[in-house]
């Protein structure tokens, strides 16, 4: 940024707050303009691009207090932001590199209206940074060195972190402290996170530049496992085994619940193996509402019969006129 530009541009106007601003009502107006005008929010908008990158370059001067007190001052010199010319046709009273050549000595009568005036072979910049303290020289900025440049505002780095939950936790959600970059983050983590899921925590990563926001924490989230129930988004999922006798003729059983209270499930008649069966509302309950319980029916076979249920069971594949459950398996398996 050049000195032209401090004299231009009203950094004041920009962020939409009065010249005797404090830091707080600098910081609250850029935030305010930052969020309506970021390029995520409005992508493909070249206009917004451009109106972030000017409340960008005011915030960087006004939240810094030299670079402001040499803002002001300039800007007080200047007339409050005209564009003064070195010379030339109406130029009257003179221009502002008019002025400093008469203060170091290089407007005497006769001189030449074009000239551009220098003290000691420094320029118009190098000027005004050694009267502000930066040392001349550099053509970096007012007050010397990177500090007194613009710098765009910059969202920090994202930070990865990883938790292991049990079971019931994940289900139910939790709050966890976790240690992030050598500090300690505490979170509460929603219920139902499954299994590897990566959960994003705004504003818990590393700390912007030039006023921009911080990064994220991403978390990802390992769950343990449970003797009967995994979770399926906000379902939870359960294998039940059924009798065969069960299975083919239909049956109430009794199911088991993660919250404790058992409840009745129908099995319908002629249930086969794998049939998945759903219980409306036993599932998670979160924020976006509750998951079922979705129970896989498995029919058990006996590995041991007495001598009367082998003759009972025999009994029935004799009167039983039953397909053939293989008929198709060899046209299936012919398929390309």
């Amino acid at each position: 940024m050049t000195g032209q530009d401090w004299i231009e541009k009203d950094f004041y106007a920009a962020l939409g707050v009065p010249k005797d601003a404090d830091d707080a009502a600098v910081k609250k107006a850029y935030r305010k303009l930052a969020r309506q005008y970021h390029p995520d929010q409005n992508q493909g908008d070249a206009k917004a691009e451009a109106k972030f990158k000017e409340i960008g370059e005011a915030y960087a001067v006004l939240s810094d207090a030299e670079q402001r007190k040499q803002y002001d001052a300039i800007r007080a010199m200047a007339g409050g932001g005209a564009r003064f010319q070195a010379g030339g046709p109406g130029a009257g009273g003179g221009g502002f590199e008019d002025i400093f050549g008469a203060m170091f000595g290089g407007g005497a009568p006769g001189a030449d209206p074009r000239t551009r005036y220098t003290a000691g072979g420094a320029g118009f910049e190098d000027i005004l940074g050694s009267m502000f303290g930066g040392g001349g020289g550099g053509g970096r900025g007012f007050g010397g060195g990177r500090r007194a440049g613009f710098q765009t505002p910059e969202k920090g780095a994202d930070l990865a972190a990883e938790t292991t939950l049990p079971f019931r936790t994940a289900v139910e959600g939790a709050t966890v402290e976790l240690t992030v970059d050598g500090k300690k983050v505490t979170t509460r983590l929603p219920a139902g996170v499954n299994d590897g899921q990566k959960l994003r925590i705004r504003g818990k990563g590393r700390p912007g530049t030039a006023g921009g926001a911080a990064g994220d924490l991403v978390i990802t989230v390992h769950v343990g496992t449970h003797p009967l129930f995994t979770l399926s988004g906000r379902d939870l999922r359960a294998t039940v085994p059924v009798t065969f006798a069960e299975a083919a003729l239909g049956a109430q059983i009794e199911v088991p619940t993660l919250s404790g209270d058992p409840v009745r499930l129908k099995v319908p008649a002629g249930t086969p193996s794998g049939r998945v069966l759903r219980v409306k509302g036993r599932g998670v309950a979160t924020s976006k509402g509750t998951g079922d319980l979705l129970v896989t029916v498995q029919v058990a076979v006996p590995q041991k019969l007495s001598k009367k249920a082998k003759e009972a069971l025999e009994a029935f594949a004799a009167e039983s006129d039953l397909a053939d459950v293989r008929a198709d398996l060899a046209a299936r398996a012919a398929q390309a």
